[in-house]
């Protein structure tokens, strides 16, 4: 009898959790997945089936695979960055800066931990009645525990040659597999036969390995370099991440594919610069630097507008009716395009400062990292007069050496112009 009830009651169970399911199938299928949504006027879900030797269709399920495998490339970069990045980084001599330890004061490292790391004027005279330390001394502790904190420049070279490795295998794979296309010469091409446009497999991994490692990206955001973009850096990885997500479930894949190759096409020449900037090789870094610099403007000023633009909003209205899915995926598109154009006006004024005015305030672009090395600023604070502000400004420079490409031809021109400061 017991037995019986047992059985009854896993009955019920599995009739729960059918149920379950089947309401959440159909919530999705009417809010959701709805037809309107993602396809053209006049054309269904059944319309898009393929047989299997009509090839594959891009299916919302295949993304849940990006998932295990962002886990895998977070792994693989952590045995990368021991086996190869460090003897990699002892090879073009990367040398770590000294930087002095503190002497432990609870005060003043409760304050640090809980409250701010650049206390104000109040807060350091308040700390000096708790302690009883001079302000000078004071502010000298948080300068150096800042420091302290810093990334260490081993860590910078090795996050910047995981991403050059990848950035550099993801565009040279997408390239190989996009040439012989029809819609990488032509690009209204993406259009023929839409919605019902197979996937070949090598699109099909470009896809999942490029959300793989912006997944991989967005979960260690916490425990790479931290920059003062830092919010801007993960509204990017996710704006990214849903991009290259909502493009795959729509199967704009041969658009999508294409964006991402001229996305990959400067990357991975920007984080190249940055190794050579960390091993203080000058006499590449700044051309890395320069060839950057063009291939962002061509590619993201000329090629995406006129090429992937001009055909997702103007050709692709030869072949189908607008739908929702065609406004979105375009708004996205401007939007970046958008992104495009700030961040090609922040270099070409940071490329203005140095050519015109010798110098450069600060790094414009999001590479900058959180702090000012504060390093220099200890010493400014002997400085007085003529000589405070030329020590201020060979402090700028110093510190844009940690956070710009252009860091060694900045320095040696410093060199030819100011006196060195005291």
């Amino acid at each position: 009898m017991e037995a019986i009830m047992l059985y009854i009651v896993s009955l019920q169970e599995a009739d729960f959790k059918l149920e379950s399911i089947s309401w959440m199938e159909a919530f999705f299928n009417e809010w959701l997945w709805k037809e309107e949504y993602w396809l053209p006027p006049g054309i269904s879900w059944q319309d898009t089936e393929m047989k299997e030797e009509e090839g594959r269709f891009p299916l919302p399920r295949d993304l849940l695979f990006s998932l295990p495998l962002a886990v895998a490339f977070i792994a693989l970069r952590y045995v990368f960055e021991r086996l190869f990045a460090d003897p990699l980084r002892k090879l073009f001599g990367v040398e770590e800066r000294v930087r002095i330890r503190v002497v432990p004061i609870p005060k003043l490292e409760t304050f640090y931990s809980q409250n701010t790391r650049l206390p104000s004027q109040s807060d350091v005279l308040s700390l000096g009645k708790q302690s009883g330390l001079s302000q000078r001394k004071i502010q000298t502790w948080f300068r150096h525990r800042r420091n302290q904190d810093r990334p260490s420049r081993t860590k910078k070279f090795w996050e910047a040659t995981w991403r050059f490795v990848f950035y550099l295998a993801s565009f040279t794979g997408g390239l190989a597999s996009l040439i012989n296309t029809s819609w990488f010469w032509d690009p209204s091409e993406c259009w023929r036969d839409y919605p019902k446009q197979p996937v070949a497999d090598a699109h099909y991994w470009y896809y999942m390995l490029e959300m793989s490692f912006y997944l991989s990206l967005l979960l260690c955001v916490s425990v790479d370099v931290k920059r003062k973009d830092f919010k801007e850096q993960v509204i990017h990885h996710i704006a990214t991440i849903f991009l290259i997500g909502f493009s795959y479930c729509a199967n704009f894949v041969r658009v999508g594919t294409l964006v991402m190759l001229l996305h990959d096409s400067s990357d991975f020449i920007l984080e190249s610069g940055k190794m050579f900037h960390y091993a203080g090789w000058s006499w590449l870094c700044d051309p890395m630097f320069i060839v950057f610099a063009l291939v962002f403007m061509l590619t993201r000023l000329v090629v995406f507008p006129c090429r992937v633009i001009h055909t997702t909003l103007v050709l692709s209205m030869d072949f189908f009716q607008p739908f929702f899915g065609y406004y979105f995926f375009n708004a996205l598109l401007l939007v970046l395009q958008a992104l495009h154009v700030f961040w090609a006006y922040l270099i070409l004024r940071m490329i203005w400062k140095f050519a015109f005015m010798g110098k450069v305030e600060r790094d414009e672009r999001s590479d900058e990292e959180s702090e000012p090395d504060d390093d220099e600023e200890e010493e400014q604070e002997e400085e007085s007069g003529w000589e405070q502000r030329k020590g201020t400004m060979n402090s700028k420079l110093a510190s844009l050496a940690d956070n710009c490409v252009l860091n060694n031809l900045t320095n040696q021109r410093s060199i030819s112009r100011l006196p060195k400061a005291r």
